[in-house]
């Protein structure tokens, strides 16, 4: 192997996204907590795929759509996810490897079925979701390559890796690897809910092992359980090497030592469905920290890939992101 075979290699949950329009008083009725992201078991599930309405099913989880962003983009990545040897599960290696991330973690055989999400997305175009994990809980520390971590500029984790028991062994291997091999590890906070879940455990990463952190702006705050923006982000600064704090209409902000970047958001027509943003910031930002732009700069591509992907339905992109990129660069 090459000292850097991989730009990226994320490790997160190996998803498929299941998305449909939905009326607030659906999340009502189902008793959704409108915004985040609730695990949920199969029957759950299954109850509440029955009632949603027409959609659209594709390959997804956080980490992998970040993934797909980055390989879009013309960067190198890989993907470390666990899905089961079923019919979904041959539709997401398909699709990942398509995309052209590589995709290599053997399939379970005989565990739970391969992991979905059900995303309602409401007329404002806010996103709910419900998850079955499925076989992502079976995610452990055989299925982290530690050749891939040591080839691999950045290792990107993902925070609600943290729920499955296995699942937070390898997320600690594969951060102990990277390190080992002087490479970065980037963490996402994930989603607030999940931040109150782990707080303690995700307050001593941040200290001892991540250098860089993507949080939103409602992460962050529960993070530090303050009630104020500017309050977390004198709290953030210094655990890490670099934050990078999303605040949907306003913008973000990227911090690092004694760097303070604030960057507007990007102009949007028509705002159809945030599924993605932030998975779309971290690629345009870990895509320009690998080719090594300055962060004021990964942050402003961060932001147009959110803007692009938000204004249309889904967490992938439907135009070429690297033509949006350099047409939005000029």
């Amino acid at each position: 192997m090459s000292d850097t075979d991989f730009d990226v290699v994320g490790i997160g949950n190996a998803i498929v996204d299941v998305l449909a329009h939905a009326e607030d008083t659906f999340l009502e009725e189902q008793d959704l907590v409108k915004g985040a992201m609730t695990i949920v078991d199969a029957a759950t599930a299954e109850k509440i795929y029955g009632m949603m309405g027409p959609g659209i099913e594709m390959s997804g989880g956080s980490v992998a759509n970040t993934m797909a962003g980055i390989a879009s983009l013309g960067g190198s990545g890989a993907f470390i996810g666990k899905v089961c040897k079923d019919q979904l599960g041959e539709v997401f290696i398909r699709d990942i490897r398509a995309t052209g991330v590589s995709f290599t973690t053997a399939p379970g055989e005989n565990g739970a079925p391969t992991a979905r999400c059900l995303i309602c997305v409401t007329p404002d175009a806010e996103r709910t979701m419900q998850t079955f994990l499925g076989a992502c809980i079976d995610l452990g520390p055989e299925d982290v390559d530690d050749q891939v971590i040591g080839a691999s500029k950045v290792v990107y984790l993902e925070g609600y890796l943290w729920d499955p028991p296995r699942a937070k062994e390898a997320f600690i291997k594969a951060a102990k690897t990277a390190e080992q091999a002087g490479r970065q590890v980037a963490l996402s906070l994930s989603d607030p809910f999940c931040v109150d879940r782990h707080r303690d455990e995700f307050l001593d990463l941040v200290d001892n092992h991540v250098n860089i952190l993507f949080a939103n702006e409602d992460e962050i705050k529960s993070l530090y359980q303050v009630g104020e923006f500017d309050d977390a982000l004198q709290h953030v600064r210094g655990h890490c090497d670099i934050a990078a704090l999303t605040r949907s209409s306003q913008g973000s902000v990227v911090i690092a030592s004694d760097e303070v970047h604030v960057l507007n958001a990007e102009k949007v027509d028509h705002v159809v469905d945030t599924t993605g943003a932030g998975d779309s910031y971290a690629a345009g930002f870990l895509y320009g920290l690998t080719q090594g732009k300055d962060l004021a700069s990964c942050g402003r591509m961060g932001g147009i890939l959110a803007a692009e992907i938000i204004s249309h339905y889904g967490a992938r992109a439907e135009n070429n992101l690297k033509t949006v990129l350099n047409e939005k660069l000029k």
